[in-house]
């Protein structure tokens, strides 16, 4: 689609908004549960797409796709809710606030996981009465038409979801249209100075899901089996290639060794190949350049004295599952974060000096601590520089709690409540009778 048919997408937003906002919630409801109907009919399809345009393996494809449709549900069970008003008692004779939408979003949504992303900007977005366009990563052109598609099929009225198949370049046009009234971005740390700074010029609000170099800290006294079985998916899932992964893993010394020595004899096994082959468990990375970008951290590292344990290899697109040790605090596999099937070991003597280093770094999104003492974690929560803390458990996303980070991994909150509060105004009415 030519840029100067954007406008008129917006146009359209903006129009079908003050329609939308009026309708009933039961109403948005219904159109909602449509969507997670045919979402889920056609799951094989969809899941497809995003394993074509990006290389994920066929069965976390699906995965990513049924994750969507439970995102669904849970909005659709507790909208109701989270948007109802709420009485505040005041000297007034009334005094209360309500939750009305914003008007048009625009979503700038990454490759990575090109469903989820998108739905769960989207979904609490709509329900709340707003409309949303979506610029989506240039390499997923496909699973960008198929969800307005899906949308429009479904029965959502035409312009409350739409594609804007434009380029990176002509983002700063979209956040200057005045039918624009707020921007979420997830991406990467220099995409979201870009939207934050434009999303400024014009005072308009900006949520960005940004890096991550999740620390994955495993204590003396942790379930190792467990620790190190957490740990696979944790970093090799989607080849390494998200944003709440593990990617730097803080092991207590007198255990170091033999977690080492378990996490490759786990990662072995692990089938890379085809990501249409339901057996694959490790696909390509998305394009040959980030595979590249991912090398060059690996040998810059080592050339800075860091070991190859495990792995290291690429073959175009490729990079096999690899374990770095004697890492560093200066090596780009421990400050950069690392966007790819690479794991970063490095040794700790006391609790203390692994939080030392978990926060050693400019991102704040999240950090795994493995450890039977949950009582005394539990005391130490305050003292993590995160967006969340998962204690004998990898960080992942879940409907029903809040995703966001701090420091350089943005601001903001996506899911649960939280999530769908971040696009409304919440506006307070007092009456004196």
């Amino acid at each position: 689609m030519a840029t100067n048919n954007i406008p008129e997408k917006i146009n359209t937003a903006a129009v079908v908004f003050q329609i939308w906002k009026k309708t009933a919630l039961t109403e948005k409801i219904r159109h909602i549960e449509n969507l997670k109907v045919k979402l889920l009919e056609n799951k094989q399809e969809y899941a497809e797409s995003i394993s074509r345009e990006m290389g994920k393996p066929i069965t976390q494809s699906i995965a990513e796709v049924e994750k969507c449709g439970l995102l669904c549900d849970y909005y659709i069970h507790n909208a109701p809710v989270f948007l109802q008003g709420r009485t505040i008692t005041t000297e007034a004779t009334e005094s209360y606030i309500t939750y009305e939408p914003l008007g048009v979003l625009l979503g700038v949504m990454p490759w990575n996981f090109p469903f989820w992303q998108v739905f769960r900007f989207a979904i609490p977005s709509i329900v709340a009465g707003n409309t949303v366009v979506v610029k989506h990563a240039s390499n997923v052109p496909e699973t960008a038409q198929i969800i307005e598609t899906l949308c429009r099929d479904s029965g959502l009225p035409e312009g409350i979801y739409q594609n804007l198949p434009i380029s990176s370049k002509a983002v700063a046009d979209v956040i200057a249209n005045p039918h624009i009234k707020a921007v979420s971005l997830t991406g990467s740390e220099n995409a979201g100075i870009a939207v934050a700074t434009e999303a400024a010029k014009h005072l308009k609000k900006s949520v960005l899901e940004l890096g991550g170099s999740n620390a994955f800290i495993v204590c003396e006294d942790a379930d190792l089996e467990k620790a190190v079985s957490t740990a696979v998916n944790a970093r090799m899932q989607n080849a390494g290639q998200s944003c709440i992964a593990g990617k730097r893993f803080l092991i207590q010394e007198s255990i170091f060794d033999s977690f080492l020595e378990k996490y490759k004899a786990a990662l072995g096994p692990l089938k890379m190949g085809d990501p249409m082959d339901p057996t694959t468990q490790i696909g390509p990375m998305a394009r040959v350049d980030l595979a590249q970008e991912v090398e060059n951290q690996v040998q810059q590292s080592v050339a800075m004295g860091a070991t190859i344990a495990f792995g290291g290899t690429r073959n175009e697109a490729y990079f096999d599952p690899t374990i770095i040790t004697n890492v560093t605090k200066e090596m780009p596999v421990f400050n950069e974060e690392v966007f790819g099937p690479v794991a970063a070991l490095v040794a700790f003597k006391n609790l203390d000096e692994a939080i030392a280093i978990s926060n050693n770094s400019r991102f704040g999104l999240g950090v795994s601590v493995f450890t039977q003492n949950t009582d005394y974690i539990k005391t130490r929560i305050a003292d993590f520089e995160e967006g969340a803390v998962f204690i004998n458990e990898m960080v992942k996303s879940d409907p029903r709690l809040p995703f966001g980070g701090i420091k350089k991994s943005g601001y903001g909150r996506e899911l649960s409540e939280e999530g769908i509060h971040e696009f409304v105004n919440i506006k307070t009415v007092l009456i004196q009778h």
